[in-house]
């Protein structure tokens, strides 16, 4: 709607949430099924949509330096270890959420392109590690570099204060789910 100069009448200001795909769907669960609140939806369905183009915006950049996720996620676990960037396969697993047979996987790759290599421990001659190589050390870095330019470009339209009540409600939830058993809210 267009408003004529000088006019006092302005065009309805309408709000992200009441014209998104999610908003939609609840209207008309609300018209169906005006017994059940569909409530949860507006929160559960958005970050469900959101996540999904987020692994878009991420992959993109995983991709520019031909990684997967799941590899980008091995090397980072590696690098994130400290100098001499190596990890036994049950730490890395523990450290990326990765199955052992995936995490196989993802290191034969990377093993084959020359970025990690399995080896002996030196601390316990019947244990082995994972490490990075020169080559997996210097590719990390400038992936990591580029993720996060990459993730404050997809929260630069958030102010601040947004970016810390997202951050800390998502946390607090997520506890719900990972927390260890005995800090769990009792039901």
């Amino acid at each position: 709607m267009s408003t004529l100069p000088g006019s006092d009448a302005r065009p309805a200001a309408h709000h992200p949430r009441e014209t998104d795909r999610v908003a939609s769907i609840q209207a008309e669960w609300r018209r169906e099924r005006p017994e059940i609140d569909p409530s949860p939806q507006g929160l559960i369905g958005r970050l469900h949509r959101l996540a999904a183009h987020l692994t878009v915006e991420l992959e993109s950049v995983y991709r520019d330096f031909g990684l997967s996720t799941g590899e980008f996620d091995v090397l980072a676990a590696l690098r994130r270890a400290g100098d001499p960037y190596e990890r036994t396969p049950g730490e890395l697993a523990e450290r990326t959420m990765i199955t052992s047979g995936g995490l196989t996987k993802r290191c034969d790759r990377l093993e084959s392109a020359g970025l990690i290599e399995r080896r002996v421990a030196e601390t316990d001659r019947r244990g082995r590690v994972v490490a990075l190589t020169a080559d997996g050390l210097d590719l990390i870095d400038r992936a990591y570099e580029a993720h996060m330019r990459n993730e404050h470009r997809l929260i630069a339209a958030l102010d601040a204060d947004d970016r810390g009540a997202i951050e800390g409600g998502l946390a607090e939830w997520l506890a719900q789910f990972e927390a260890p058993e005995a800090l769990r809210p009792a039901e």
